[in-house]
Protein backbone atom coordinates (compact mmCIF):
# COMPACT_ATOMS: atom_id res chain seq x y z
CA UNK A 1 0.00 0.00 0.00
CA UNK A 2 1.33 3.44 -0.91
CA UNK A 3 0.22 6.97 -1.82
CA UNK A 4 1.17 8.35 -5.25
CA UNK A 5 0.88 11.97 -3.98
CA UNK A 6 1.46 11.73 -0.22
CA UNK A 7 1.97 15.49 0.24
CA UNK A 8 -1.80 15.97 -0.10
CA UNK A 9 -2.14 14.21 3.27
CA UNK A 10 -0.65 17.33 4.89
CA UNK A 11 -4.04 18.97 4.28
CA UNK A 12 -5.50 16.63 6.89
CA UNK A 13 -3.54 18.57 9.52
CA UNK A 14 -5.46 21.70 8.56
CA UNK A 15 -8.89 20.17 9.24
CA UNK A 16 -8.67 20.21 13.09
CA UNK A 17 -7.44 23.80 12.96
CA UNK A 18 -10.31 24.86 10.71
CA UNK A 19 -12.81 23.06 12.96
CA UNK A 20 -11.40 24.78 16.03
CA UNK A 21 -11.54 28.24 14.41
CA UNK A 22 -15.11 27.64 13.27
CA UNK A 23 -16.08 26.50 16.79
CA UNK A 24 -14.55 29.59 18.40
CA UNK A 25 -16.41 31.89 16.05
CA UNK A 26 -19.66 30.11 16.77
CA UNK A 27 -22.61 29.55 14.51
CA UNK A 28 -24.90 32.14 13.05
CA UNK A 29 -28.04 32.59 15.23
CA UNK A 30 -31.29 31.35 13.76
CA UNK A 31 -33.35 34.22 15.31
CA UNK A 32 -32.50 37.72 16.55
CA UNK A 33 -34.46 39.19 19.50
CA UNK A 34 -34.49 42.77 20.70
CA UNK A 35 -34.70 41.62 24.33
CA UNK A 36 -33.91 38.40 26.17
CA UNK A 37 -37.21 38.82 28.05
CA UNK A 38 -38.99 37.65 24.94
CA UNK A 39 -37.45 34.16 25.23
CA UNK A 40 -37.75 33.91 28.99
CA UNK A 41 -39.01 30.45 29.93
CA UNK A 42 -37.57 28.76 26.86
CA UNK A 43 -34.23 27.87 28.43
CA UNK A 44 -35.37 24.33 29.20
CA UNK A 45 -35.73 23.37 25.54
CA UNK A 46 -33.10 20.84 24.52
CA UNK A 47 -30.72 21.79 21.76
CA UNK A 48 -30.87 19.89 18.47
CA UNK A 49 -27.90 17.65 17.61
CA UNK A 50 -28.42 18.15 13.89
CA UNK A 51 -25.86 20.94 13.67
CA UNK A 52 -23.12 18.81 15.22
CA UNK A 53 -23.97 15.81 13.04
CA UNK A 54 -23.85 17.87 9.84
CA UNK A 55 -20.50 19.35 10.85
CA UNK A 56 -19.02 15.89 11.43
CA UNK A 57 -20.42 14.77 8.09
CA UNK A 58 -18.71 17.69 6.36
CA UNK A 59 -15.31 17.13 7.98
CA UNK A 60 -15.42 13.41 7.24
CA UNK A 61 -16.25 14.12 3.59
CA UNK A 62 -13.35 16.57 3.30
CA UNK A 63 -10.98 14.07 4.90
CA UNK A 64 -11.99 11.35 2.42
CA UNK A 65 -11.55 13.71 -0.52
CA UNK A 66 -8.07 14.67 0.67
CA UNK A 67 -7.09 11.01 1.06
CA UNK A 68 -8.44 10.42 -2.45
CA UNK A 69 -6.26 13.23 -3.83
CA UNK A 70 -3.23 11.47 -2.32
CA UNK A 71 -4.09 8.49 -4.60
CA UNK A 72 -3.88 5.39 -2.40
CA UNK A 73 -2.53 2.42 -4.37
CA UNK A 74 -1.88 -1.24 -3.78
CA UNK A 75 0.66 -3.42 -5.56
CA UNK A 76 4.34 -3.62 -6.35
CA UNK A 77 6.28 -0.96 -8.21
CA UNK A 78 9.81 -0.75 -9.46
CA UNK A 79 11.97 -3.59 -8.24
CA UNK A 80 15.52 -4.67 -8.91
CA UNK A 81 15.96 -8.25 -10.02
CA UNK A 82 18.93 -10.41 -10.94
CA UNK A 83 18.56 -11.72 -14.47
CA UNK A 84 20.86 -14.42 -15.77
CA UNK A 85 21.11 -14.41 -19.52
CA UNK A 86 22.61 -13.29 -22.79
CA UNK A 87 21.75 -10.02 -24.52
CA UNK A 88 20.44 -10.97 -27.94
CA UNK A 89 19.25 -9.09 -31.02
CA UNK A 90 17.73 -11.07 -33.87
CA UNK A 91 17.98 -9.54 -37.35
CA UNK A 92 15.36 -11.08 -39.65
CA UNK A 93 15.22 -10.72 -43.43
CA UNK A 94 11.83 -9.55 -44.80
CA UNK A 95 12.80 -9.35 -48.49
CA UNK A 96 10.34 -10.77 -51.04
CA UNK A 97 12.51 -13.86 -51.60
CA UNK A 98 11.39 -15.01 -48.12
CA UNK A 99 8.04 -15.99 -49.69
CA UNK A 100 9.73 -19.05 -51.22
CA UNK A 101 7.86 -22.11 -49.97
CA UNK A 102 10.72 -24.56 -49.52
CA UNK A 103 9.90 -25.42 -45.90
CA UNK A 104 7.22 -27.51 -44.23
CA UNK A 105 5.44 -26.93 -40.95
CA UNK A 106 2.97 -29.44 -39.51
CA UNK A 107 3.03 -31.25 -42.83
CA UNK A 108 2.04 -28.14 -44.79
CA UNK A 109 4.17 -26.26 -47.30
CA UNK A 110 4.96 -22.79 -45.94
CA UNK A 111 7.29 -19.94 -46.80
CA UNK A 112 10.58 -19.16 -45.12
CA UNK A 113 9.23 -16.30 -43.00
CA UNK A 114 6.50 -18.45 -41.44
CA UNK A 115 9.07 -21.04 -40.34
CA UNK A 116 11.55 -18.40 -39.19
CA UNK A 117 8.87 -16.74 -37.02
CA UNK A 118 7.69 -20.07 -35.58
CA UNK A 119 11.20 -21.17 -34.58
CA UNK A 120 12.01 -17.69 -33.25
CA UNK A 121 8.92 -17.73 -30.99
CA UNK A 122 10.00 -21.06 -29.53
CA UNK A 123 13.54 -19.77 -29.00
CA UNK A 124 12.30 -16.64 -27.17
CA UNK A 125 10.05 -18.68 -24.86
CA UNK A 126 12.96 -20.95 -23.90
CA UNK A 127 15.12 -18.03 -22.76
CA UNK A 128 13.06 -16.12 -20.16
CA UNK A 129 16.14 -14.58 -18.53
CA UNK A 130 17.62 -13.08 -21.70
CA UNK A 131 17.09 -9.58 -22.96
CA UNK A 132 15.96 -10.09 -26.54
CA UNK A 133 15.49 -7.48 -29.26
CA UNK A 134 14.39 -7.66 -32.87
CA UNK A 135 15.50 -5.90 -36.06
CA UNK A 136 13.71 -6.49 -39.36
CA UNK A 137 15.24 -5.53 -42.68
CA UNK A 138 14.82 -5.51 -46.43
CA UNK A 139 16.23 -2.52 -48.31
CA UNK A 140 16.34 -0.66 -44.99
CA UNK A 141 16.54 -1.97 -41.42
CA UNK A 142 14.17 -0.91 -38.66
CA UNK A 143 14.09 -1.71 -34.96
CA UNK A 144 11.00 -3.75 -34.15
CA UNK A 145 11.79 -4.17 -30.44
CA UNK A 146 14.80 -3.08 -28.35
CA UNK A 147 16.48 -5.68 -26.11
CA UNK A 148 14.04 -6.31 -23.27
CA UNK A 149 12.87 -8.88 -20.74
CA UNK A 150 9.29 -8.17 -21.76
CA UNK A 151 9.11 -11.14 -24.11
CA UNK A 152 5.36 -10.79 -24.58
CA UNK A 153 6.08 -7.43 -26.19
CA UNK A 154 8.67 -8.99 -28.51
CA UNK A 155 6.43 -11.94 -29.42
CA UNK A 156 3.58 -9.58 -30.22
CA UNK A 157 5.77 -7.77 -32.73
CA UNK A 158 7.11 -11.02 -34.18
CA UNK A 159 3.52 -11.90 -35.10
CA UNK A 160 3.13 -8.59 -36.94
CA UNK A 161 6.10 -9.09 -39.26
CA UNK A 162 5.05 -9.35 -42.90
CA UNK A 163 6.81 -9.56 -46.24
CA UNK A 164 6.31 -6.41 -48.29
CA UNK A 165 5.87 -4.14 -45.27
CA UNK A 166 9.05 -2.28 -46.27
CA UNK A 167 10.78 -1.52 -49.58
CA UNK A 168 12.34 -4.62 -51.11
CA UNK A 169 16.06 -5.37 -51.03
CA UNK A 170 18.59 -7.07 -48.77
CA UNK A 171 20.69 -4.70 -46.67
CA UNK A 172 22.71 -7.18 -44.63
CA UNK A 173 25.39 -4.68 -43.59
CA UNK A 174 22.89 -2.02 -42.51
CA UNK A 175 20.82 -4.60 -40.62
CA UNK A 176 23.87 -5.85 -38.74
CA UNK A 177 24.84 -2.25 -37.90
CA UNK A 178 21.35 -1.56 -36.52
CA UNK A 179 21.48 -4.72 -34.41
CA UNK A 180 24.95 -3.88 -33.07
CA UNK A 181 23.82 -0.37 -32.14
CA UNK A 182 21.03 -1.88 -30.01
CA UNK A 183 23.65 -3.75 -27.97
CA UNK A 184 26.56 -1.33 -27.78
CA UNK A 185 25.39 0.52 -24.64
CA UNK A 186 24.17 -2.55 -22.73
CA UNK A 187 26.42 -3.67 -19.89
CA UNK A 188 26.82 -7.41 -20.20
CA UNK A 189 29.49 -10.04 -20.62
CA UNK A 190 27.76 -11.87 -23.46
CA UNK A 191 26.13 -10.05 -26.37
CA UNK A 192 25.16 -11.70 -29.62
CA UNK A 193 23.39 -11.03 -32.90
CA UNK A 194 21.50 -13.74 -34.78
CA UNK A 195 21.30 -12.72 -38.43
CA UNK A 196 18.89 -14.66 -40.69
CA UNK A 197 18.81 -14.03 -44.43
CA UNK A 198 18.15 -15.89 -47.66
CA UNK A 199 20.03 -13.68 -50.11
CA UNK A 200 22.98 -11.43 -50.84
CA UNK A 201 23.72 -7.89 -49.76
CA UNK A 202 22.34 -5.63 -52.50
CA UNK A 203 21.24 -2.52 -50.59
CA UNK A 204 22.31 -0.24 -47.76
CA UNK A 205 25.34 1.97 -47.28
CA UNK A 206 27.31 -0.25 -44.89
CA UNK A 207 29.28 -3.23 -46.30
CA UNK A 208 28.59 -6.43 -44.30
CA UNK A 209 32.23 -7.00 -43.36
CA UNK A 210 32.57 -3.39 -42.16
CA UNK A 211 29.60 -3.96 -39.88
CA UNK A 212 31.25 -7.19 -38.72
CA UNK A 213 34.40 -5.25 -37.77
CA UNK A 214 32.29 -2.89 -35.64
CA UNK A 215 30.68 -5.88 -33.91
CA UNK A 216 34.11 -7.41 -33.29
CA UNK A 217 35.40 -4.15 -31.77
CA UNK A 218 32.44 -4.09 -29.37
CA UNK A 219 32.83 -7.74 -28.39
CA UNK A 220 29.56 -8.78 -30.02
CA UNK A 221 29.42 -12.26 -31.53
CA UNK A 222 27.37 -12.71 -34.68
CA UNK A 223 25.68 -15.99 -35.58
CA UNK A 224 24.61 -16.00 -39.22
CA UNK A 225 21.96 -18.30 -40.68
CA UNK A 226 21.42 -18.85 -44.38
CA UNK A 227 17.75 -19.73 -44.84
CA UNK A 228 16.72 -21.82 -47.86
CA UNK A 229 17.11 -25.15 -49.57
CA UNK A 230 20.02 -25.87 -51.86
CA UNK A 231 19.55 -25.56 -55.59
CA UNK A 232 16.10 -24.24 -56.52
CA UNK A 233 13.11 -23.17 -54.43
CA UNK A 234 9.39 -22.92 -55.36
CA UNK A 235 8.19 -19.31 -55.41
CA UNK A 236 4.38 -18.87 -55.45
CA UNK A 237 2.52 -16.55 -57.80
CA UNK A 238 -1.08 -16.16 -58.94
CA UNK A 239 -2.31 -16.33 -62.50
CA UNK A 240 -5.03 -14.19 -64.08
CA UNK A 241 -7.73 -16.43 -62.59
CA UNK A 242 -6.35 -16.15 -59.03
CA UNK A 243 -4.97 -19.68 -59.03
CA UNK A 244 -1.81 -20.22 -56.99
CA UNK A 245 1.09 -21.53 -59.07
CA UNK A 246 4.79 -22.04 -58.48
CA UNK A 247 7.96 -21.32 -60.41
CA UNK A 248 11.40 -22.65 -59.56
CA UNK A 249 13.96 -19.98 -58.69
CA UNK A 250 17.67 -20.41 -57.92
CA UNK A 251 18.57 -20.10 -54.26
CA UNK A 252 21.26 -17.43 -54.06
CA UNK A 253 22.68 -17.10 -50.52
CA UNK A 254 26.02 -15.36 -50.04
CA UNK A 255 27.37 -18.04 -47.75
CA UNK A 256 30.94 -16.82 -48.09
CA UNK A 257 30.11 -13.37 -46.65
CA UNK A 258 27.91 -14.82 -43.92
CA UNK A 259 30.67 -17.22 -42.94
CA UNK A 260 33.26 -14.40 -42.81
CA UNK A 261 30.97 -12.27 -40.64
CA UNK A 262 30.62 -15.11 -38.16
CA UNK A 263 34.32 -15.98 -38.13
CA UNK A 264 35.39 -12.36 -37.67
CA UNK A 265 33.18 -11.89 -34.62
CA UNK A 266 33.77 -15.27 -32.97
CA UNK A 267 30.35 -16.62 -33.89
CA UNK A 268 29.36 -19.36 -36.32
CA UNK A 269 27.60 -19.78 -39.64
CA UNK A 270 24.72 -22.23 -40.14
CA UNK A 271 22.76 -23.30 -43.19
CA UNK A 272 19.08 -23.94 -42.54
CA UNK A 273 17.69 -25.95 -45.44
CA UNK A 274 14.75 -27.43 -43.53
CA UNK A 275 12.54 -26.70 -40.55
CA UNK A 276 14.28 -29.32 -38.42
CA UNK A 277 17.69 -27.88 -39.29
CA UNK A 278 16.61 -24.40 -38.29
CA UNK A 279 15.29 -25.67 -34.95
CA UNK A 280 18.57 -27.49 -34.37
CA UNK A 281 20.52 -24.31 -35.09
CA UNK A 282 18.55 -22.35 -32.52
CA UNK A 283 18.98 -25.23 -30.08
CA UNK A 284 22.76 -24.96 -30.46
CA UNK A 285 22.67 -21.20 -29.94
CA UNK A 286 20.49 -21.82 -26.88
CA UNK A 287 23.50 -23.43 -25.17
CA UNK A 288 25.50 -20.20 -25.08
CA UNK A 289 27.23 -18.97 -21.90
CA UNK A 290 25.22 -17.05 -19.33
CA UNK A 291 25.87 -13.85 -17.43
CA UNK A 292 24.12 -11.89 -14.65
CA UNK A 293 22.89 -8.32 -14.57
CA UNK A 294 20.80 -6.19 -12.23
CA UNK A 295 17.72 -5.01 -14.07
CA UNK A 296 14.68 -2.92 -13.23
CA UNK A 297 11.33 -4.63 -13.36
CA UNK A 298 8.13 -2.59 -13.30
CA UNK A 299 4.79 -3.65 -11.94
CA UNK A 300 1.36 -2.04 -12.02
CA UNK A 301 -0.51 -0.48 -9.08
CA UNK A 302 -4.21 -0.86 -8.38
CA UNK A 303 -5.78 2.59 -7.87
CA UNK A 304 -8.11 3.10 -4.89
CA UNK A 305 -8.93 6.75 -5.69
CA UNK A 306 -12.57 6.02 -6.67
CA UNK A 307 -13.16 3.88 -3.58
CA UNK A 308 -12.11 6.75 -1.31
CA UNK A 309 -13.17 9.86 -3.24
CA UNK A 310 -16.67 8.67 -4.19
CA UNK A 311 -17.80 8.13 -0.55
CA UNK A 312 -16.39 11.57 0.22
CA UNK A 313 -18.50 13.15 -2.54
CA UNK A 314 -21.58 11.23 -1.39
CA UNK A 315 -21.16 12.41 2.20
CA UNK A 316 -20.60 15.99 1.08
CA UNK A 317 -23.73 15.92 -1.11
CA UNK A 318 -25.68 14.34 1.78
CA UNK A 319 -24.57 17.10 4.15
CA UNK A 320 -25.65 19.78 1.68
CA UNK A 321 -29.03 18.14 1.03
CA UNK A 322 -29.82 17.59 4.75
CA UNK A 323 -28.78 21.11 5.71
CA UNK A 324 -31.17 22.53 3.08
CA UNK A 325 -34.12 20.19 3.62
CA UNK A 326 -34.75 18.13 6.77
CA UNK A 327 -32.44 20.11 9.01
CA UNK A 328 -32.76 23.44 7.28
CA UNK A 329 -32.02 26.37 9.53
CA UNK A 330 -34.55 29.22 9.53
CA UNK A 331 -33.09 32.60 8.60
Amino acid sequence: MRFAHPWFLLLLLALPLLAWLKGRRGGQPAFLYSSVRLVKGMTGITRSHARGFLAKLRWLALALLIVGLARPQSGEGEDKVRASGVDIVVALDLSTSMISEDFKLAGQRVNRLVVAKDVLREFIRKRPNDRIGLVAFARYPYVVAPPTLDHDFVLEHVDRLQIGAVEDGTAIGSALTAAVNRLRDIQGKSKIVILMTDGQNNAGKVPPLTAAEAAQALGIRVYTIGVGTRGKAPVPFFDAFGQKLYREVDVDIDEDTLRKIAQRTGGAYFRADSTDTLREIYSRIDKLERTEATLKKYRYYAEFFPLVAMPGWVLLMLEIILSNTVWRRLP
